[in-house]
C-alpha cells in the first residue's frame, strides 16, 4: 500500500461512496491498459497524472509495468469529478500533496473544496441564466412558426 493510499483511507474517504469495482479487494491489479478503459483517460495521461504527482507512486510488477487497485479507481474517479468543475491541475495536485501530508491539513483541503464550490455555483448560475436565454430564443421561433402568414402588403 503506498503513502497516498494509506493516508487517504485514514483521512479522505478518497472522495466518493464505495463503488463497484471490477475486482475484488486484494485481487484488485490492474494494467495502464485496463485501467484506461475502465476510466476513458488515456495511458499517456495516466503516466502524465503519475508524473505531476496527482498519481499516487503506483505500484510495479517485477517487470516494471504498472499494477493500478481499487483505491486508486477511487481517486482517478474523485480527479475526474475535480477536473468537471474546472479545478485548475495545479490545485489538484495541491490537493492531492496535502492529502499525502496527512490530518493537519484538514482545513487547507476543505478551504479548497470549498473555493471549487463557490466556482461551481457560479458556473451552474452564468449556464441557467445562459439556459434561460436560449429557452426564450426556441420559444420565440416555435410561436414565429406557429403564427398564421401576415398577407403582403
Amino acid at each position: 500500500m503506498t503513502v497516498m493510499e494509506s493516508t487517504s483511507a485514514k483521512t479522505d474517504a478518497c472522495a466518493s461512496a464505495p463503488r463497484a469495482h471490477p475486482r475484488p479487494e486484494g485481487q484488485d491489479r490492474y494494467t495502464i491498459s485496463e485501467v484506461a478503459a475502465v476510466t476513458g483517460l488515456t495511458a499517456h495521461t495516466l503516466r502524465w497524472y503519475e508524473r505531476i504527482g496527482l498519481m499516487p507512486h503506483v505500484d510495479r510488477s517485477h517487470t516494471g509495468q504498472r499494477r493500478f487497485t481499487n483505491r486508486d479507481l477511487d481517486w482517478l474517479a474523485f480527479v475526474g469529478k475535480l477536473r468537471l468543475t474546472g479545478m485548475p491541475v495545479a490545485d489538484m495536485v495541491r490537493y492531492a500533496e496535502l492529502l499525502r501530508e496527512g490530518e493537519h491539513t484538514f482545513e487547507e483541503r476543505q478551504e479548497l473544496l470549498e473555493a471549487t464550490r463557490r466556482d461551481v455555483r457560479t458556473r451552474i448560475a452564468e449556464l441557467q441564466d445562459t439556459l434561460a436565454v436560449l429557452d426564450h430564443k426556441i420559444d420565440f421561433y416555435a410561436s414565429a412558426r406557429r403564427a398564421p402568414e401576415r398577407p403582403c402588403a
